[in-house]
């Protein structure tokens, strides 16, 4: 143990251990200079001690501490050498400090080229997600960064020297111990948590320069390619649809605006988006795979990696789980429902328990989406053998909501359904319902819809509600985002076409493939979903 002894004032004295022999693997620069203590990594009680002596407490040689005593005579505290700097901060369990260097001699062994930040943050040895340090010479994920932590034996295993942590983004050089407070290191603290002000989320829309990849490749931001991690197609054109909302994006590009939600999803979704969105990433495509970590865990496995779903199932189990999250408990309202939330009138007629005699029912529900019912296909071919593919105007699915059109359904019980819209979102969600199941096989129809890429004027077409007294009636509807199947029913894969407001071009987007296209280009395809935007 450290020995204490009291002066002629009274005053105490405490004296340390020598250090009997230095680290091989210290670097020169620390040595020479006295005055730049080494870190202590063991949580030695000298500076409990100090601490103690500090506030009036005097510990006797005999007295016995929290922890065991070392045969170096040093005592060893029963810590976990993988608890985070800021926990033991907060438990008071640890009272050193932290030596900060601007010099490292390491810093031209980090290897940008490895680094990659898309995947779950679990230490590759321990599996552990708790206190998780990135290695920024190989890329690799270990735990912890005392003397029996995964990152310390790494770093004399395979002499890699410096670390970040995942969460507080503190890089420090391995096994020295000192915290590294470099300039140079921020790009990488941007990778891994990129981070915007709201004036620069204001300007997304005007910006129409590309960004450059560490390999070379010129990528634009909100335009990148997202990989495929195994048939989750159908999660990439979801999210490179919603990335297209405005006002959703730039919700979740600020982290202050979801800060007290404690749902992993909408975090995992907030990051997807602002790495979509990032001007600086070091590989020009984002994987998504943390947020289909959380998605398969909210879901309880119902969408997950391998297995190809339904994306219109997709997005509304999403906007519906990420409105549960979000919204506030005084109101029933977020982001979610301020963007895509209308309001239909449905007239329901069944018949009653006497003979002859029809119940009608009105009610008013919300909507996040419409279904629309494309027609079915021809039974016979044509004089050429081929299968003659139909065509039909969006207008005509559309009267399905004029108020008037009867739509026969037989669940929950055989009724006679009609629709009105009476409150119009600012962003609408149109589904064509292509794929029909029965018990042995699912069906698809080939129906192409000839739609509008701009000016979709709703009242032409279907009655809308009169507008408030002052106001305009806004109807006109632009299209953002067109979802395309092709192939065969229950295989297949999705496409989606979007559109980049800066400069209106369209893109075509199948996971990591981003290609410009021609607007006329977007309506020649079997459609599958699509979101248009209000006019302003």
């Amino acid at each position: 143990m450290n020995r204490k002894r009291e002066d002629d004032d009274g005053k105490i004295e405490v004296k340390k251990p020598k250090l009997e022999r230095e680290s091989s693997l210290t670097p020169p620069s620390v040595i020479d200079n006295p005055l730049l203590p080494l870190a202590s990594y063991d949580d030695d009680d000298d500076d409990d001690e100090e601490e103690d002596i500090r506030r009036g407490r005097i510990i006797n040689e005999d007295e016995q501490i929290d922890g065991k005593i070392g045969d170096n005579g040093v005592k060893e505290e029963e810590e976990d050498d993988y608890s985070d700097d800021e926990q033991d901060m907060f438990q008071g369990r640890r009272n050193h400090q932290i030596e900060i260097r601007r010099d490292c001699p390491y810093l031209d062994t980090v290897n940008r080229q490895v680094l990659d930040f898309d995947f779950e943050k679990f230490c590759s040895v321990s599996l552990s997600n708790l206190n998780v340090y990135a290695c920024l010479v190989c890329g690799k994920y270990y735990q912890g960064r005392g003397r029996k932590s995964h990152a310390y034996t790494h770093s004399l295993e395979a002499g890699h020297h410096v670390y970040v942590n995942l969460q507080t983004e503190k890089v420090y050089c391995l096994p020295d111990g000192y915290e590294i407070n470099d300039p140079s290191l921020d790009d990488i603290r941007h990778v891994l948590n990129p981070r915007f002000s709201r004036d620069q989320v204001v300007q997304l829309e005007k910006n129409k320069q590309w960004s450059r990849a560490l390999d070379g490749s010129d990528y634009l931001p909100g335009m990148v390619g997202l990989n495929n991690i195994k048939e989750t197609d159908f999660v990439n054109v979801i999210i490179q649809s919603l990335m297209r909302v405005t006002p959703l994006r730039n919700f979740f590009l600020i982290p202050e605006n979801y800060q007290h939600c404690k749902s992993p999803l909408v975090h995992r979704f907030g990051e997807l988006t602002r790495k979509i969105w990032h001007a600086r990433n070091f590989k020009g495509q984002v994987s998504p795979h943390e947020f289909l970590q959380a998605v398969m865990k909210a879901s309880k496995k119902r969408f997950r990696i391998g297995a190809q779903s339904d994306p219109v199932e997709f997005i509304s189990w999403l906007l519906n789980t990420l409105h549960a999250d979000l919204r506030s408990s005084r109101s029933n309202t977020s982001i979610i429902y301020k963007c895509f939330q209308g309001e239909l009138e449905v007239v329901k007629e069944t018949h009653g328990a006497e003979r002859g005699k029809v119940v009608m029912e009105t009610t008013r529900m919300p909507f996040l989406m419409l279904g629309l019912d494309l027609p079915p296909p021809p039974l016979f071919k044509d004089v050429m053998e081929k299968n003659i593919i139909p065509q039909v105007p969006l207008f005509n699915i559309l009267k399905k909501f004029d108020g008037e059109s009867i739509t026969e359904v037989v669940r929950p019980s055989i009724a006679r359904m009609r629709y009105r819209v009476t409150r119009l979102p600012q962003y609408l969600i149109l589904h064509m319902r292509r794929f029909t199941k029965n018990n042995f096989f699912i069906e698809k129809n080939p129906t192409l819809v000839n739609f509008p890429v701009k000016n979709l004027e709703l009242k032409d077409y279907i009655p809308l509600p009169a507008p408030k007294e002052n106001e305009k009636l806004r109807s006109k509807y632009d299209l953002i985002a067109n979802i395309v199947h092709d192939g065969k029913p229950g295989e297949g894969v999705y496409r989606v076409f979007v559109q980049r407001k800066s400069e209106e071009l369209w893109y075509e987007m199948q996971d990591l493939h981003v290609a410009e296209t021609l607007p006329q280009m977007v309506a020649l395809s079997e459609t599958y979903m699509q979101i248009y935007e209000l006019q302003q």
